[in-house]
């Protein structure tokens, strides 16, 4: 699979056309523009703030830290101090060009989307690392999706002279039951911010009274800057009812966490996070350097080079992944059968574009049944295959701008026109891989899974669907 460098490029005098492209290289072609609208070395340089009086920190965490660390430490003057600690996904660090001067910025690695001990490692040292900052000092905040889980320290509390306290065990028990819920990520990360002892602002309460930039890549519907990686420094409207009543329902049975305490802290209101309006972040700035509508617009840009209509649905879906994939599937066949008119406003040729981030409710497995594996790119593919019931001249990419759908290794799928037909001649069941969350069961015996390796940024969703 290309990678966003080697990708030929359209100019005004050599345009592509479509109709030299296969369909599955030319949606191929379409994600990496995606990709590289967001790339930290692409959009970081016009955000950089003035250097301090002081010293100059680096902190940051998410999918899309290396590239961040790497691309400020290129930009930031030689001749100035700076230094500072990211953690990024495991295999996620890009290499560092071989003329690259020696890196100042100690980029480090972590376990996604489930935490462990080396992201709650990484926390303590960010943390600590804020210790004895002044008026005169500058912090430089790198931060993008992923971090929520990279970021992990597990909030401590005293309420009437009793220690309390969650483990990283629980943390990760209490992760995992978010991320299998279909919660949306806004009610994610309201909890996870809750039980942080440095998500939802924390991180710039300890920065005070040093000032923070704060430089952020946006994953999440509306980029909203206290939903990105739980917002560690900014600050959070939701507060410990909100979270409390999103565990509450999600949780039918709280018990089965051994949580009661983490409820009652939450129900005391020990573990608020700051507020906007608090004297914390009187010094702050937050800069969005790259969000997932410009990446659909680099995409849509490029299809139009190529003589397709394209057309952005939004930046900002959400849903259960398969149900948004029948929704698609339902746009597509009208594009594919119908011309275009005042009610119908897709004219093809064209290429149909959606971002966001849709959820995946894990099904129970039935006794017997293999455990299924993908995530929601891939689920939003079987939801479109089966809308779409092998409808002619309809090809679809599905995939995770950072390069992973979920835990798998790959960062999404293609659907074709033959893709029912070539599963049931392979003795695959759509039906029966959509009761178990089976992407990866579906498509990889098709020879449809889209695999990258991480792109070392994260707009999360992106979808392709084209009508010829």
């Amino acid at each position: 699979m290309p990678r966003p460098e080697t990708l030929p490029q359209a100019t005004a005098h050599s345009p592509a056309h479509f109709s030299d492209r296969a369909p599955r290289e030319l949606l191929s072609q379409l994600y990496w523009a995606a990709v590289r609208q967001a790339l930290p070395a692409h959009t970081l340089g016009g955000y950089l703030p003035e250097p301090p009086k002081g010293r100059t920190l680096v902190l940051g965490a998410g999918k899309a830290g290396g590239a961040m660390a790497h691309a400020l430490d290129a930009l930031w003057p030689r001749d100035l101090p700076m230094s500072g600690l990211v953690v990024t996904r495991y295999g996620h660090t890009p290499p560092l060009p071989a003329d690259a001067a020696p890196a100042r910025i100690e980029v480090v690695e972590a376990a996604h989307p489930v935490p462990d001990a080396a992201g709650l490692a990484a926390a303590q040292r960010i943390l600590a690392l804020t210790e004895g900052l002044t008026a005169d000092d500058l912090v430089i905040c790198l931060i993008s999706g992923g971090g929520s889980s990279l970021l992990t320290l597990p909030a401590q509390w005293e309420v009437d002279g009793v220690q309390g306290g969650i483990s990283l065990e629980l943390k990760q028990r209490i992760n995992k039951l978010l991320l299998e819920s279909g919660a949306s990520i806004q009610e994610m990360n309201c909890v996870r911010k809750h039980l942080s002892a440095i998500k939802g602002g924390r991180l710039a309460a300890a920065c005070y009274p040093a000032k923070v930039v704060t430089l952020l890549i946006s994953d999440v519907p509306g980029d909203d800057p206290s939903v990105i990686a739980s917002g560690p420094t900014v600050p959070d409207p939701t507060t410990c009812a909100d979270a409390l009543s999103i565990l509450n329902r999600l949780a039918q049975d709280a018990s089965a966490l051994e949580a009661d305490f983490v409820l009652k802290a939450l129900e005391s209101g020990v573990l608020e996070t700051p507020k906007p309006g608090d004297a914390v972040f009187a010094n702050n700035t937050v800069h969005l350097i790259a969000a997932p509508q410009q990446s659909l617009e680099a995409a849509a840009d490029l299809a139009r080079s190529m003589g397709l209509n394209a057309y952005i649905l939004s930046d900002e879906l959400e849903g259960e992944s398969r149900e948004v994939g029948k929704v698609h599937a339902a746009l597509a066949r009208t594009a594919a059968l119908k011309p275009a008119s005042a009610v119908q406003p897709f004219a093809k040729p064209c290429v149909i574009l959606s971002g966001g981030e849709t959820t995946v409710t894990v099904r129970p497995r039935r006794e017997g049944a293999a455990k299924g594996r993908g995530g929601r790119a891939g689920e939003f593919c079987m939801g479109l295959a089966h809308g779409l019931q092998a409808q002619a001249n309809v090809w679809a990419l599905a995939a995770d701008t950072d390069g992973i759908d979920g835990v798998e290794d790959n960062a999404g799928a293609l659907v074709a026109p033959d893709t029912l037909a070539r599963a049931a001649a392979a003795g695959v069941s759509l039906n029966e891989c959509l009761d178990r969350n089976d992407a990866v069961g579906f498509f990889q015996p098709l020879g449809d899974l889209f695999t990258t390796g991480p792109t070392h940024t994260n707009v999360n969703d992106f979808r392709a669907i084209l009508v010829l």
